[in-house]
């Protein structure tokens, strides 16, 4: 009797431990800002981007997922509610920008296109030896070989160690260099979804609207916190996150908070 409630125990435990899974994520909360770190290489393989058929809130991908963590993520046209960015999932691409007809209809986003599908992404990427990583680099940066592309979410823009408006058609310049068009309230403080590395790990930044940003503030800012690169994600009213059971952002920001296109979410 004593030998089955051992067993009964072990089991127990064991089966808890298959539960947790992933392991421990940090999100600390001070002055407005959620500052969210995937530690270590195991959670790297449950680290994942999906992509809804219509716009739904990060609640809803985070319930329908079974997440511990969700976070909004690429780019999104709320008129026909197709991508404005590249998402890769499960080595597949899920969303592609071209395929978005409203892009190539508009003829100042034609005139940009090369700038637009080649914006920042975030990537975990698996090599030979079966050992993940991140990467943030331009959409048409190629992997090394013998390595995949596992999951991505395009965004942008890089935002550290430089800040790359213009060339990734944030912000547009006249002859006399004077900005006459900003996308993404890129110049003006609005709350922010930002993705970074330092070492090994992934950081995010949940900027609420109780510290909102402008996008030098944002460079300054990751700067301070010693990051080697950093990149955004949507961001204003799209800003938005659920972890566990514990915090959930939804952001009033440049409207209202809404439904988004594409998550990252840790499972």
């Amino acid at each position: 009797m004593k030998k089955i409630l051992v067993l009964m125990v072990s089991l127990i435990i064991f089966s808890s431990a298959v539960k947790a899974g992933v392991p421990p994520i940090d999100v600390t909360y001070n002055d407005g800002i959620y500052h969210i770190v995937l530690k270590g290489d195991k959670i790297k393989r449950h680290v994942k981007f999906i992509s809804s058929e219509s716009l739904i809130t990060a609640k809803e991908a985070h319930n329908r997922a079974k997440a511990k963590l969700t976070v909004n993520a690429g780019y999104f046209d709320p008129e026909n509610q197709k991508s404005i960015s590249y998402i890769v999932s499960d080595r597949n691409t899920s969303d592609d920008p071209l395929l978005n007809e409203n892009l190539l209809r508009n003829p100042y986003l034609m005139r940009n296109l090369d700038k637009i599908i080649n914006r920042t992404e975030f990537r975990v990427v698996e090599c030979d030896n079966r050992k993940y990583h991140y990467e943030i680099v331009p959409h048409k940066s190629s992997v090394d070989f013998g390595c995949n592309i596992i999951t991505s979410a395009q965004g942008g823009p890089l935002v550290y160690p430089q800040l790359r408006l213009e060339e990734e058609a944030f912000i547009t310049k006249n002859k006399e260099g004077e900005i006459i068009r900003e996308s993404c309230s890129v110049l003006h403080k609005t709350a922010r979804t930002i993705i970074g590395l330092k070492g090994d790990d992934a950081h995010i930044l949940i900027i609420t609207d109780k510290h909102p940003m402008d996008m030098y503030e944002v460079h300054d800012y990751v700067k301070s916190l010693g990051w080697d690169r950093a990149m955004a994600f949507d961001g204003g009213s799209s800003t938005s996150m659920n972890y566990l059971d514990k915090y959930s952002v939804t952001s009033v920001g440049d409207g209202a908070g809404r439904s988004v296109k594409s998550f990252l979410i840790v499972n």
